[in-house]
This record gives structure tokens, sequence and C-alpha cells, in this order.
């Protein structure tokens, strides 16, 4: 397999995978971490997803930044390092049990995605840009996004062991190990980079630096402080009087105003042969917001379902050997007399008085009458995060399949268009939805577990949807920017990427808002089927557009 590419390709591969493994450990645990009453910081949902959905919006900011100081003036071995070595640290301090040192490990590691994500990326296209490998540079980034979802399979099995065996801290450590094994693999490969790591440098027809200072970051840090701090309207349902729901969601919305306006204009300022190209990826990004925004529910509201809703009961030989792994952990049930239960606590009544018992295994609250164990038996129940591994492991086996379909149809001149693939994404993907609502009317509303097969089902569908969009979004932008603004565009899908992921973390907060939970689903439904209707009704400009650029 390696023979006929670049000799960096594996080294490439391995460092992807091991920079994942740290990165998806660290989010699959995060919200399970903020809402752990005894070990963790006894958030509520609201909290939990308001800070993981502005979390995973500025990770997918700063690439846009790390991309332009790499280009021009680090290069991206250093970048590439500077980054991996900031994660790797913000991984380790996050075990900290304390507000500051979460701040400060989330801010590392938003700092230092920037500086690796996009440059080890790059990287790779750059050797394929040789006579020799171009013909195999899509077979490249294949084997490359099958290291992202090997890393990203394999972490929460490490995390588990780790959590229920040591605590949360070393789950944790775990990641950032994981991380800095990443960057030794990177410095391993020197030898084989040659200068395809050194800086381009400032281009004819770039955008000065100092102009992106002005123009897009520093109005939009001063827009994010003011929506920090002004208030809405107090009311019955809005307490705090924020306007968007909270100060974080409120600061990000504004800081977004500037850099919204800055895109605009690009169109507008544009000649006349590139302002259809620019429209058209302007819209795209518009569109794929909502594919983000309830793409990305996996670490908050679908890990919610997961450890609340899921019968994640073993038995047998998967209890055996879950349990010899570590993977799962035992549960006591004891009847508790009041029968009152609140999240993560159990209510106990001694000498007259009503006390809260700890991280009480609320896991029995929905499991029927007939299914609960007796009186101080236990049982095992295999960790929540494993879930996460469910979205890496259908994108590992249908990569070849989907990649397999598009060949066939291409043999045969039929292949469909990049925003074509686009659209049918987002119909797909608006499909898995419908699982959900079908696993909330099974669970009678949450009253009773369901199997994780729903959770399966779901994750396998809306895999099959990121498969068509997300590598699509990446080769369209390639294909249609103006060369001399082509890292801005780049900036711009990031952007559109940051913008859903925080309103993913707007969508989780209200779970615990929705008594009728099929109402959540059927919303996130409504969100991505408006966005289907919309790709479809704008196809055949964007078709048009890609006509006339000569690409498919």
């Amino acid at each position: 397999m390696w023979k006929s590419h670049p000799k960096a390709l594996p080294y490439l591969f391995l460092s992807e995978m091991w920079e994942r493994f740290g990165y998806y450990l660290m989010i699959g645990i995060f919200t399970l971490y903020l809402k752990d009453v005894e070990a963790g910081f006894a958030m509520t949902e609201k909290e939990a997803s308001d800070l993981y959905g502005t979390f995973i919006a500025l990770v997918f900011l700063t690439p846009f930044i790390g991309g332009l100081i790499a280009d021009r003036y680090f290069g991206y071995k250093k970048s590439i390092v500077i980054g991996g070595l900031m994660m790797g640290a913000g991984y380790m301090l996050m075990g900290i049990h304390d507000k500051t040192m979460l701040y400060l490990a989330m801010t590392l590691v938003i700092l230092g995605n920037g500086f690796f994500k996009p440059n080890i990326s790059t990287l790779l296209g750059n050797f394929y840009n040789d006579d020799q490998y171009k013909d195999k540079k899509d077979e490249g980034y294949n084997i490359f996004y099958m290291g992202i979802n090997v890393g990203a399979f394999i972490c929460n099995f490490f995390g588990a062991a780790l959590q229920i065996l040591l605590g949360w801290q070393y789950a944790f450590m775990a990641a950032g190990i994981g991380m800095f094994i990443g960057v030794v693999v990177f410095l391993m490969g020197t030898k084989h980079y040659g200068d395809k790591t050194e800086k381009k440098g400032v281009q004819e027809g770039d955008m000065p630096f100092y102009k992106i200072v002005l123009f897009i970051l520093l109005p939009s840090v001063i827009f994010g402080v003011i929506g920090w701090l002004i208030k809405g309207i107090q009311s019955d349902t809005n307490l705090d009087s924020y306007i968007f729901g909270s100060d974080s969601t409120d600061a990000f919305i504004f800081a977004c105003i500037p850099v919204i306006f800055f895109y605009g204009s690009l169109y507008f300022k544009a000649k006349s042969e590139d302002k259809r190209p620019i429209g058209a990826l302007l819209a795209i990004f518009a569109v794929v917001i909502l594919f983000w925004a309830v793409f990305k529910l996996n670490g908050s509201a679908l890990n919610t379902w997961a450890d609340r809703y899921t019968d994640r009961e073993i038995t047998g030989t998967t209890q055996t050997v879950f349990n010899s792994l570590k993977l799962a952990k035992e549960i006591e049930y004891k009847k508790d007399s009041t029968e009152l239960y609140d999240a993560g606590f159990r209510l106990q009544k001694e000498n007259g008085a009503v006390k809260k018992v700890v991280d009480y295994p609320i896991y029995f609250r929905n499991v029927k009458e007939d299914k609960k164990p007796e009186e101080g038996s236990k049982i095992s129940i295999w960790a929540t995060n494993l879930s996460q591994s469910i979205n890496p492991g259908w994108v590992i086996i249908l990569t070849p399949l989907v990649v397999a379909f598009f060949t066939f149809l291409r043999s045969r001149k039929k292949e469909p268009s990049t925003p074509t693939k686009i659209a049918f994404g987002l119909l797909i993907s608006a499909l898995s939805v419908l699982v959900m609502v079908a696993a909330v009317q099974i669970g009678n509303n949450g009253t009773e577990k369901v199997s994780v097969w729903w959770l399966v089902a779901n994750y396998g569908v809306i895999t099959i949807g990121e498969l068509f969009l997300s590598p699509m979004g990446l080769s369209v932008v390639s294909k249609l920017s103006p060369k001399n603004i082509t890292s801005l565009m780049m900036g711009g899908w990031f952007l559109s990427t940051s913008i859903g992921n925080k309103m993913s973390g707007v969508l989780a907060s209200l779970w615990d808002t929705y008594d009728n939970k099929a109402n959540f689903f059927w919303v996130n439904f409504a969100l991505l089927m408006f966005a289907t209707l919309l790709m479809f009704a704008l196809l055949k400009q964007l078709n048009k557009v890609m006509k006339e650029k000569g690409i498919n």
C-alpha cells in the first residue's frame, strides 16, 4: 500500500492517528466529566452543552489563522510541532479539578489545534503535487482519513478503562500522551519531508496579514466583548437576561458578525469572473452550518442519550470480557424508600432528615420494574463514552464502499457533481434523525431504556451523509476558490464548521426543556430538511458555476 506513495505518508498517517486519538478521547469524556457531581464540576445539561459548543466552535475557528501563519511565517513543520505540544499540554491540564485550569487547558487545545489541524493536511497535499504522485492524491487522502478514524475509534476504549480504573485525570493524561506520541512520530519522519515543510511566504495578491488583523480579528474581538457584556431583556424564561442563551453564545455570535461581513465583502469587491464562484462557495458555507449543528450532537445530546436512555447492561461472555478490560463498571441497585431521584444524587431519609447521597447510579431511573435487579445486587454496564467509537467505526467500514460507489459511477460517466453529492449528504443526514425519533417512541419518551442498536443505526446513516458531504466540502473549496484567496476561502469553510459547532451546543443545551424528547429530534430533522431543500434549490446555479470552471 505504501510503496506507490510518498515515503512521508506513513509518518503523517500515524501522527494524525495519534493526534485524533488524543482529541476524540478528550471529546468523548468532556461533557460526562463536566456533569459528574462528585469528581467533575456538577454542571447541568445546559451548562455542559453550552461550554462544549463554545469549545468545539473555537477549535474549528483557529485553523484559519494557524494555516495563514504557517504559510507565511513559521512553515509547516514548526507549526505542527508547536500545535501538537500545546494540545498535549492542554489535555494533561484538563484533568486537574480546577475551573481556572480547565479554561487554560481548553485555550491551549483551541490554539494548538489551529496550528496542527490545517497544516498537516496541507503538508500531505504538498507531496502529491509532484507529477509522480498526482494521480494518487485521492487515494493518499483516503488513507490519511482512515488514520483519523482509526485513532478516533480506539481512543474511547482507553478512555473508558482509565476512567473506570483510575479516574478522569488519567483518561485526560492518556489523551495528552497520545498527542505527544503523534509529535514524536511526526519528527521521526523529518528526513522524508525535504523542502515540503518550508513556508511559502507572502505571495502576489495575498491579503497582507495586518489587514486580516485590522479588518477581521480585531473587530471580531471587539464585537465578542460587546456580546459578552450586553444584556437582553430579563423575563421568567430568561432570568439572566442573555440575548441568545448564555454569555458565551452571545459573545460568539457577536464575534462572528465582522467575519461574516468580511466574507460578504469579498463577493461584492471581487472581479466579475470571480463573483459567481465566490457566491457559490458562500452559499454552500451557509447551508452546511446546519449539517454541523446536528452532526456535532454526538459529543453532547447523543452522549446523554447513550448515558441515560440506552440499555447498557451486559451479561455472559460480553460481561466477562468488558469487566476484565475495565470497559464496564458494576453498579449496585438499592431501592430508595422515597423513590425520589435527582441527577447524580439519591435522596435518603436518616433520623427524620433527608440527605443527598452523592453519585447514586441514576441508571436505574428508567429501567422497567420487571427488569430491575434484586435489592442489593449488582449489574455491569459498559462505559458511556464507548458510544463515541460508533461513528469512526462506521467511517472505517463505509469509506471504501462510498469510494467504490463513486468510482463505479465515474466509470459509467454518471458521477454526480460535488454540489449534488453535498445535497444528497444533507438529505441522508436528515433521515438519520428519524432513527432517533423512532428510538424515543420505542422507549416511551425516555421512561424505558432502548437498545444500543438505535444509536448504531443513527450513526450508520449519518456517517454516509458525512462521507458525501465533509470531504466534498474541502474539495469544492479547492476547486472554486480564486487562487489569490484560497486560504481565506478555506478559512470560510472552517468558519461555517465553527458556527455549526456552536449551534450544536445551543441545540444540546435545550435538551432538558423538551418534555417530549421526540420534539428535540424533530427540530433537528426540520433544520436538516430546510438545508437540504435550500441546497437542491441552489443546485442548478451551483452546477452551472462548476461547468463554467470546467470542473465537476
